[in-house]
């Protein structure tokens, strides 16, 4: 028995609870009353994995059909994994200890780049091919794939039978009982994908082949097997009715975000140049005050958990959020219930908005300035004044606040030495002001954090086009900003440009980039997102040997008229409008938030609605 290998190993390894399922909340079913088995598999640690909101909605909503059956599936940690391959333990499911290769869909749900090369791994331990060509034409064993990563797949093209585009509510039980059908009448796989191939949000990379020009870009697209030249994303238009589940399961073990978490809001209204969520996730839609309280206080009552995380982009643009915070407050404060809030903008913190935080949040507050000049904030979109930044801190310091947590990007387009330096004045600036206010926190010294992110052009933002910076280039930029700091009340953290270079290189990428991500996974990489196992020479060996240039994808410039790896799928964001938007950036021009103006980016249109109605 399976169960039997696992239980004889679990004490040889750390945290053991991660490997043997059972916890409170999981769904056991009656593997001869199911008739559809789904493998949900997250490819990072259970840590990670069991903190995912999506794969708690996705789970709980496909075990509400009684012959459907989704597990959970993590990638195991390097002590377990060599245990199993040792003693021929096949990657398995949770809930019914059985292997994964058994399963009519093994799922993952794809959030970071960085963890390509884990579903090769994860796949290669549960015994299943890791290319989607050598797995057959018998209908099981369909590898599947969502998540923010799948707006641009082509990477992981070789290795996927089906992406899924967009949000999962609906198109992940259209499928299954697709399947379900096509089961029935004995039809095979390939069958399957050309009628799975024409559910809206159904990208089946098989039918598409791509064409290169001596140049490397894109030549053409063709589309073969009668799908779809366009394949449009799915989401849900009423948020408010949305299904969210009454239960979470509970991890015997302390995970990453060990709470509850209440989704309170989809997309983003303010368009910062940057950010791919605010654009893919698009158009903006909340949940109302009581239905964000009732799930509150459902999932509370129903795990037991004495926190509660508000879920969004950005929860301080809910329209509701003064009375949404009081009346959860309210409950929190009367039960004991700790309530998270997450990253804050400075253009709508007030007074009021910060006495309700202060009786949830004793610490610092986080907040996002992106540039550290006025100009470089107005190339990316960000809205925010200097003005406001100030208020910010002086409304947290008059409010008995003495931390302040300020989140920048390094080698954004345009980006001088000047804004660099600008960060470090603008933090100066902070301390001054701190000490400025007569009615500052007494006995307490001023804390400034910087913390920079090296700047990841992503598809789908009007910066899909920009190149990123090369490492000398950054490696520049992080000696200069250390030694424009003057203070020692402000502490500087930055990462690894290497990480950064790779991820931009899966992010841009092209199908040709599949070899090299199964070769450099073959090398040895795998949790290339963990600083201590992330083996960049590995990957650039890779590279060298499958003939790709980093810098092709890295480095340079992508052309407006060129051929994107994703311009045939649609997160309903118009290829013109980002244009658009990345020509106004080199102008330094702003452009208004969606709720001031609509900016034109298509998204109504496809909705059949306006955004705000």
């Amino acid at each position: 028995m399976l169960k039997d290998k696992i239980e004889k190993h679990l004490l040889e390894v750390q945290k053991p609870s991660r490997y043997i399922g059972g916890e409170v909340g999981s769904i056991i079913k009656d593997k001869s009353k199911v008739d559809v088995r789904f493998a949900f598999c997250f490819p990072d640690t259970y840590d990670i994995g069991m903190s995912h909101l999506g794969m708690k909605i996705l789970y709980s909503l496909t075990n509400e059909r009684e012959n459907y059956w989704c597990e959970r599936c993590f990638a195991p940690g390097e002590d377990f994994e060599a245990i199993m391959r040792e003693n021929d333990i096949p990657l398995y499911a949770l809930e019914s200890l059985d292997p994964i290769k058994e399963f009519d869909f093994i799922g993952f749900t794809m959030q970071y780049e960085l963890s390509y090369t884990n579903v090769l791994n994860m796949l290669d331990l549960a015994g299943i091919p890791v290319f989607a060509s050598e797995r057959g034409d018998e209908l099981t064993q369909i590898v599947v794939a969502g998540g923010p990563c799948v707006c641009n797949p082509e990477p992981l093209a070789d290795f996927f039978d089906i992406f899924i585009l967009g949000e999962g509510e609906e198109v992940n039980l259209e499928l299954m009982d697709l399947y379900w059908e096509m089961k029935q009448q004995g039809a095979g796989k390939t069958e399957f994908l050309r009628r799975a191939a024409h559910i809206e949000g159904i990208y089946v990379p098989r039918f598409y082949k791509f064409s290169y020009k001596p140049d490397g870009t894109i030549e053409k697209l063709e589309v073969t097997d009668g799908a779809p030249e366009i394949i449009h994303k799915r989401i849900i238009k009423d948020f408010d009715k949305v299904y969210y589940p009454e239960n979470f399961v509970v991890p015997f073990t302390e995970i990453v975000h060990d709470r509850v978490s209440v989704e309170v809001l989809r997309g983003c209204i303010r368009g910062c140049r940057f950010c791919q969520a605010g654009f893919i996730y698009r158009p903006f839609r909340e949940k109302h005050t009581d239905t964000i309280c009732r799930e509150t206080k459902c999932l509370c009552e129903n795990t037991g958990y004495d926190e509660v995380s508000l879920a969004s982009l950005s929860t301080s643009d809910h329209s509701e959020i003064d009375p949404m915070l009081t009346e959860l407050i309210n409950y929190t404060a009367d039960e004991k219930i700790n309530l998270s809030l997450p990253s804050l903008r400075v253009d709508n913190f007030s007074e009021s908005l910060l006495e309700k935080i202060k009786k949830v949040r004793k610490s610092g507050l986080t907040f996002a300035a992106e540039g550290g000049t006025q100009r470089l904030r107005d190339v990316i979109n960000k809205n925010v004044s200097e003005e406001e930044i100030m208020n910010t801190c002086k409304i947290a310091f008059q409010g008995g606040y003495a931390a302040v947590k300020l989140y920048f990007m390094m080698g954004l387009p345009t980006e001088t030495d000047e804004d660099i330096v600008g960060i470090a004045e603008l933090a100066q600036r902070i301390i001054d002001l701190f000490y400025s206010i007569e009615d500052r926190p007494k006995g307490k010294g001023v804390q400034v954090s910087i913390s920079c992110a090296t700047f990841v052009p992503k598809p789908f933002t009007p910066f899909e086009f920009e190149p990123q910076d090369t490492r000398e280039m950054i490696e520049h930029k992080q000696k200069l900003l250390l030694d424009s700091v003057k203070s020692r009340k402000v502490k500087v953290s930055y990462h690894d440009p290497d990480v950064s270079m790779l991820e931009v290189i899966l992010a841009k990428g092209d199908r040709r980039l599949c070899r090299s991500i199964y070769t450099a996974w073959k090398k040895g990489c795998k949790f290339d997102s963990w600083e201590e196992h992330f083996k960049f020479p590995l990957w650039l060996e890779a590279f060298e040997e499958c003939g790709i240039d980093p810098s092709f994808y890295a480095n340079r410039r992508f052309e407006y008229d060129e051929i994107l790896p994703w311009d045939h799928l649609d997160y309903f964001v118009t290829k013109s409008f980002l244009i658009r938007e990345n020509k106004t950036a080199h102008e330094s021009r702003t452009t208004p938030n969606c709720r001031q103006r609509c900016s034109g980016c298509g998204v109504n249109k496809k909705v059949g609605r306006e955004c705000f109605c």
